[in-house]
């Protein structure tokens, strides 16, 4: 098995975005020689014609001169990516890898990499309800799920573990027939019949297998891979996302009784594809490798999907999107007008380590939701403290003892503080009632079965250690957990989520927009233990992503003809920069930090006002090529990815007038002027005015200060932005907006600039 793996060793890691999980670092492998072969991805840009049986004879071919044989060239072959991009994925060593690098034809040839995956509430808090909420105007009779039917049209793609079908949240109770243009198809496999398990709302489930078997010794030895060969869900992340953002409405939903509710997904009449494309691989948590993800994405574009929901990612990136092209498959779906929603990551709350920071992602951070578990504590004092946790058993009433850094403390039969800074050790087999864990507030609450855990703040924790110390006796009460909504539980950044600024394209903001991702209920595979009747309460970005997902199935029903842009233009303009009940919205890991844009983007999303923007940043692909000429990629690798001729401008374009819903000027020394456009997509006779809230030290100018729209012919207007500093040194970001209003719409981008003064 560890000759198996050390295979993997070579490629660089990556996860399930799913937090708490513990995180995985692969080495680079050691010895590799020439003559070993591994899996590469050779990249041959758009297609020229609609023939995929041609595209995979031409990659017979192409691997035929290489190797010189058509049964070496049969056997190399991996995988063939036909529909929505040129390539495939292949057997090589590593001089031949570098022989086909230079075909003509091939823009690039890298390794196989391994990713790694890193609710009842959340559409009440966001204000996407059935029923009518204080701050949202959804209702049976009005909002985004009555005008779209909540979705019923749009298909939505799941990149991840598979799907447990027999899950209540995949039943297709009420739903009509699947839309015509649906290309796809359900795969049987181990434990999983597509004539049972797919319906009406499970309208595709495939799974992709051959990358991760070409790097394991090329069986399915279950030694190692301990999963259903099929489309079925061993792990229950896909499972977990798939409900967030497309399940159907089951009643009476808890976890353990707590945060009882009706769960659904963003979209609940949705139909959802499931892409299976991550693995439950012994000693890691899901993995899955890029050979895999890029068929998927090839086979997504094929099916015709609406918006595929990737709650997967890399570690921090290195490299620019365009040269590492991790983002390229992505690239061509966001190209054939698939929004491609993607994970921030769970690496936060330092800065620069934001993931899946390609300009044409949607990429989401996750926040928490206003609720919470209370949980009492009443010292033998009669002092009365409130935790949180999931413990929903009966009341415990033991002895308390601290276990300190030697653990030499009698603990049977008790209920013991621990701190986490103190390295706790493992108590199992010692008789421990109960464990009262004291820790930096980061809302993450775990449930081990075998003993309650309490989870509380360090103030609160020395506190009962102080009542330790001072008493003989010690003794302490916890109650059962209780679910809490709304004030006082507040909404905030959570700490795990990755921050900005984009380490490698600091001019492009990231994230682009935040949801909910902390201990969000949905549904789960039944062979995750912590499971309750098929639920689990799960955090990370990995379910802030199919929040997303959900909406944008949504706004793709109500407006077919969006792009990819314009749908995230829209939420990162609509969105909330505080709680939506009115609070501040703090960013946790810093004391009394209120959120910025390197925090969450645009925002908390907001569904309903996301639908009728007023206006939106639009884009399409010249704006990708100016990306692209800026980043530096050379024109005839551009004329390749796009399949026609492409030249780029003489002198580059600025990567600071790329049309996105937010400016980021990363080095300011005295003045720039940049340009946006934008598109009306309210009425058609409209006024608009700029409000400008400067960063501190910065002088914005923008010109004209009207837009004004009169005609359907006359919808798109661009402005400009002069940016000036008045920073005598190097500053830090210092963040402000600019917003279009016409009285009815307040279209606002969030504005962030650094001075940089030249030595």
């Amino acid at each position: 098995m560890e000759n198996c793996l050390s295979t993997l060793v070579f490629l660089l890691s990556i996860a399930l975005v799913l937090f708490p999980k513990t995180g995985v670092s692969f080495l680079a492998a050691e010895g590799a020689s020439d003559s070993d072969s591994k899996v590469y991805i050779v990249y041959l840009g758009e297609r020229e014609h609609d023939d995929p049986e041609l595209f995979t004879a031409s990659h017979h071919q192409m691997l035929e001169s290489l190797l010189q044989s058509k049964d070496d060239a049969h056997n190399s072959l991996i995988y063939s990516y036909q529909y929505g991009f040129s390539g495939f994925a292949a057997l090589l060593t590593s001089s031949q890898a570098k022989k086909i690098s230079e075909h003509p034809e091939v823009i690039h040839v890298i390794p196989n990499r391994i990713l790694k995956l890193k609710t009842t509430r959340t559409w009440d808090h966001l204000g996407l309800s059935p029923n009518p909420t204080s701050f949202s105007s959804s209702s049976s009779a009005k909002g985004l799920l009555h005008e779209t039917n909540m979705g019923s049209e749009a298909i939505i793609g799941v990149v991840d573990t598979g799907i447990w079908p027999e899950s209540k949240v995949f039943n297709d109770h009420g739903l009509g027939p699947i839309p015509q243009r649906w290309r796809g198809k359900c795969e049987s496999g181990e434990q999983f019949n597509a004539k049972i398990h797919c319906n009406n709302k499970l309208i595709g489930a495939k799974y992709y297998l051959s990358g991760l078997l070409a790097e394991t010794g090329g069986k399915f030895n279950r030694t190692i891979i301990q999963d259903f060969k099929s489309n079925r869900d061993a792990i229950g992340h896909g499972t977990h996302t798939a409900t967030i953002a497309g399940g159907s409405f089951v009643p009476n939903v808890s976890f353990y009784g707590l945060a009882r509710g009706t769960v659904r997904g963003g979209a609940p009449r949705a139909r959802i594809a499931s892409y299976k494309v991550c693995w439950n691989v012994v000693g890691y948590d899901g993995i899955c490798t890029v050979a895999d993800m890029w068929k998927a994405f090839d086979d997504a574009i094929h099916d015709q999907v609406d918006v595929l929901s990737v709650s997967i990612g890399a570690g921090i990136p290195e490299n620019s999107e365009v040269d590492s092209v991790d983002f390229i498959a992505a690239f061509h779906a966001v190209a054939k007008g698939i929004t491609v929603v993607a994970a921030g990551g769970n690496d936060g709350p330092g800065a620069q380590n934001i993931t899946n920071a390609a300009p044409w992602l949607l990429t989401v951070a996750a926040t928490t939701l206003d609720r919470s578990f209370p949980t009492k504590i009443t010292l033998g004092n009669n002092q009365t403290l409130f935790a949180e946790s999931l413990f929903t058993g009966p009341e415990i009433s033991t002895s308390l003892a601290f276990l300190d850094s030697d653990h030499n403390v009698d603990v049977k039969g008790k209920t013991i503080l621990e701190f986490d800074s103190t390295h706790p050790s493992s108590i199992a087999g010692r008789g421990v009632v109960a464990v009262i864990l004291a820790k930096k507030p980061d809302d993450l609450l775990a449930r081990y079965n075998s003993i309650p855990y309490i989870f509380t703040d360090y103030e609160i924790g020395t506190h009962i250690l102080q009542y330790i110390r001072t008493t003989r006796s010690p003794t302490v009460r916890i109650s059962a957990a209780t679910t809490l909504n709304g004030q006082p539980a507040m909404t905030k950044v959570a700490e795990f989520s990755s921050r900005g600024p984009n380490s490698v394209s600091p001019a492009i903001l990231k994230p682009d927009i935040a949801a909910p991702g902390v201990s969000i209920l949905a549904a789960v595979s039944p062979l995750d233990p912590d499971a309750f009747n098929g639920f689990g309460l799960y955090s990370g970005t990995s379910m802030s992503t199919p929040v997303v997902s959900g909406i944008i199935a949504l706004l793709k029903s109500l407006h077919p003809n969006w792009s990819p842009a314009a749908m995230r233009s829209a939420l990162v303009t609509t969105a909330w920069r505080t709680s939506p009940s009115g609070e501040p919205i703090f960013a946790q890991g810093s004391n009394k930090k209120l959120a910025d844009p390197f925090d969450y983007g645009g925002g908390l999303v907001n569904p309903d006002k996301a639908a009728q923007p007023g206006l939106v940043y639009d884009m399409g692909i010249k704006d990708y090529i100016n990306y692209m000429c800026s980043a530096g990629y050379i024109d005839s690798s551009i004329s390749r990815v796009l399949g026609k001729k492409t030249k780029c401008t003489i002198p580059k374009p600025s990567i600071l007038d790329i049309n996105l819903p937010s400016i980021t000027i990363p080095n300011l020394e005295k003045e720039v002027t940049l340009t946006r456009t934008v598109t009306n997509v309210g009425p058609i006779k409209s006024v608009y005015k700029a409000v400008i809230e400067s960063p501190l030290g910065i002088t914005l100018t923008v010109n004209p200060t009207t837009l004004v729209f009169n005609s359907a012919a006359k919808r798109v207007l661009t402005f400009s932005v002069k940016a000036k500093t008045s920073h005598k040194v190097n500053s830090g970001y210092f963040f402000g907006s600019l917003t279009w209003t016409d009285g009815v719409h307040d279209v606002i981008i969030p504005v962030s600039v650094k001075t940089t003064i030249s030595m």
